[in-house]
C-alpha cells in the first residue's frame, strides 16, 4: 500500500507538471501567489506533532493571562496578577490612565477595558488548555505529564476567576467553533468546579515517578489546597500538600523574545506602577502593609531601579527586587505556598504555637522565589495570644511570601467573608492619594462584554 501511494503521488506529480509546462506560466504564478504561513488550519494538528504544538500554545497562554499581556505580549497591558496587585496594597498607580487609577482606587467600571482584558484572557486561556488537552487524548495518550498539565491550567484559571471577579461567573466553553454558555456561577462553585479540574490533573501523574509528572503533580495539590481554603476546608487543605517539598517551585518562565515578565514592563521599563505602602503624599493608607518602610529581606526596594518619577511624573518609583528581572521566572504555586496553607490550617485549630513554628521554619532557611534567594530570616519570637493576633501575623507573613503572585487578592476577601472583618478595615482605605477616597469594591466585576452571552446579566453581587 505505501508503493502504491508513492507511485500515484508521483503520477499525479507528473500529471500537475505537464499541466504546467504547458500553461507556461503556472511556476511563476505559483512562486507569486500571497502566503500565508502563519495560517494553521484544523487539519494541520491533527497528529501528535499537532497535539504539542497546541500544548505548547497554551502554556504560553497560560503564563500571560497570569503575568502578561494576554492579547499584546510584551506591551504594558496587565494580566490578572498585576491587576489584582494594583487593586490591594501591593502597588500604587504611578500612572495618568484612568482605567489603572480606578483599580487602585477600588472603583472600577463595568466596561473597563483593562478588566474586559484580563477577563478574556482567563477565559481564552482556559479555552486553549482544553483543546491542547483533548488534543493530546486523542493523538498522543501516553503523555500524561502533559495532559496533566493542561487540566492544572483550566483548574488554576477558574480558581483565579473566583479569586477576583464577582460572584457570577460563567464557566463556558467554545466547541467547534460554537460558544457552549453556562449559567453564572457563585464563586464557590467556581471553586468547586476549580478543584474537580485539578483531580483531573491529578489523576493523569498520580503515582509517575518521572520529573515532569511530579512536578505537575505539586502543582495541581498545591492549587486545589488553595480551592479547599476559598471553600473553608483547611485541614483537608492542609493534609493535600503535606508531601509537598518546602523548596518545589512550579515557575511561568519569560524571554524578551517571547513574552517579558510583565511586572517588569508595567514597573522598571515604564514605571505605570509603584511599590505600595502604608504612607504616601496624603498621610496614612489605612490597612495598608508598609512594603516599601519595612525594608523586608522578601519585598526589598531595589535601588538600581527605583528613585525617578513614575509615568505620571509626580508619583515616586518604587520597585522590589524580587520582581526587577526582565526574563525572571515566577513561581506558580510553590512549596512556600504549601506551609503556609499548613500554617492557617494550625491557626483554625487555634494552634498558634503550631502555626508559629511553622512560619519559623520557613524563616529559618533560605528561601527561592523563582530565581530570586530570600535570606535566612531573624525568627518571630512571640506567640499570638489571640486569634486576631494570630490572624494578623499569619496573613502579614503571607503578604510577604508571596508577593506579586496573585494571592493577596483572595487573601484580602477571605479576611472579609471568612474572617468577618469588614472591607474598609483590610482593603486600603481613606484618602486616596491622587484625590478623592478608596471605593468600597472587593471584587473585579465581570465585564460587559460577556453579555453576549445570553444568560449572563450581570455580577449576582459584589460580595467578598
Amino acid at each position: 500500500m505505501k508503493n502504491l501511494s508513492f507511485r500515484a503521488t508521483w503520477a499525479t506529480a507528473g500529471l500537475l507538471g505537464f499541466a504546467v509546462f504547458a500553461t507556461g506560466c503556472g511556476i511563476k504564478d505559483q512562486l507569486l501567489a500571497p502566503q500565508q504561513p502563519n495560517v494553521i488550519s484544523p487539519s494541520d494538528i491533527q497528529s501528535a506533532t499537532g497535539a504539542d504544538g497546541l500544548y505548547v500554545g497554551a502554556v504560553g497562554r497560560f503564563a500571560t493571562a497570569l503575568n502578561g499581556s494576554p492579547t499584546n505580549s510584551g506591551s504594558n497591558q496587565e494580566a490578572a496578577w498585576n491587576w489584582a496587585g494594583l487593586f490591594t496594597d501591593e502597588f500604587k498607580s504611578g500612572d495618568t490612565f484612568s482605567q489603572r487609577n480606578d483599580a487602585d482606587q477600588r472603583n472600577l467600571q463595568d466596561n473597563d477595558a483593562l478588566v474586559t482584558q484580563i477577563w478574556a484572557g482567563l477565559q481564552q486561556g482556559r479555552g486553549y488548555s482544553r483543546t491542547a488537552a483533548d488534543a493530546l487524548v486523542k493523538f498522543d495518550p501516553t503523555a500524561k505529564a502533559k495532559i496533566g498539565e493542561m487540566y492544572f491550567e483550566i483548574g488554576f484559571l477558574e480558581m483565579t476567576l473566583g479569586q477576583e471577579f464577582c460572584n457570577g461567573i460563567p464557566l463556558g466553553f467554545t466547541v467547534g467553533g460554537t460558544p457552549q454558555y453556562t449559567a453564572p456561577l457563585t464563586t464557590q462553585d467556581v471553586f468547586v468546579a476549580a478543584s474537580a479540574r485539578l483531580d483531573t490533573a491529578l489523576s493523569y501523574v498520580t503515582g509517575a515517578t518521572d520529573a515532569a509528572s511530579v512536578q505537575v503533580k505539586n502543582a495541581a495539590l498545591v492549587a486545589k489546597a488553595r480551592t479547599l481554603v476559598d471553600e473553608g476546608q483547611y485541614a483537608a487543605a492542609a493534609t493535600l500538600v503535606s508531601s509537598v517539598p518546602t523548596n518545589f517551585q512550579f515557575v511561568a518562565n519569560y524571554s524578551n523574545t517571547t513574552v517579558d515578565n510583565q511586572w517588569w514592563i508595567l514597573g522598571p521599563s515604564v514605571k505605570r506602577y509603584s511599590l505600595g505602602d502604608s504612607v504616601d503624599v496624603s498621610g496614612p493608607v489605612l490597612n495598608a502593609t508598609p512594603f516599601v518602610s519595612l525594608n523586608d529581606p522578601r519585598v526589598k526596594v531595589d535601588p538600581t531601579v527605583s528613585g525617578a518619577p513614575g509615568e505620571d511624573n509626580s508619583t515616586i518609583f518604587r520597585w522590589p527586587t524580587v520582581l526587577s528581572g526582565r526574563d525572571a521566572p515566577l513561581p506558580i504555586t510553590s512549596g512556600i505556598d504549601a506551609r503556609l496553607i499548613e500554617a492557617e490550617a494550625k491557626l483554625q485549630a487555634s494552634d498558634y504555637a503550631g502555626m508559629l513554628a511553622i512560619l519559623n521554619a520557613l524563616r529559618a532557611s533560605s528561601q527561592t522565589i523563582g530565581t530570586f534567594v530570600v535570606p535566612v530570616l531573624p525568627p518571630l519570637t512571640t506567640t499570638p495570644a489571640t486569634k486576631d493576633d494570630a490572624i494578623n501575623l499569619l496573613f502579614r507573613e503571607k503578604a510577604l511570601w508571596q508577593f506579586g503572585r496573585g494571592v493577596r487578592m483572595d487573601d484580602l476577601r477571605r479576611l472579609v467573608r471568612q474572617y468577618g472583618r469588614s472591607q474598609d478595615a483590610v482593603f486600603p482605605s481613606g484618602t486616596f492619594f491622587k484625590t478623592g477616597t478608596y471605593g468600597s469594591e472587593v471584587a473585579f466585576p465581570v465585564p460587559d462584554a460577556e453579555r453576549t452571552n445570553p444568560l449572563f446579566t450581570g455580577c449576582i453581587d459584589r460580595k467578598a
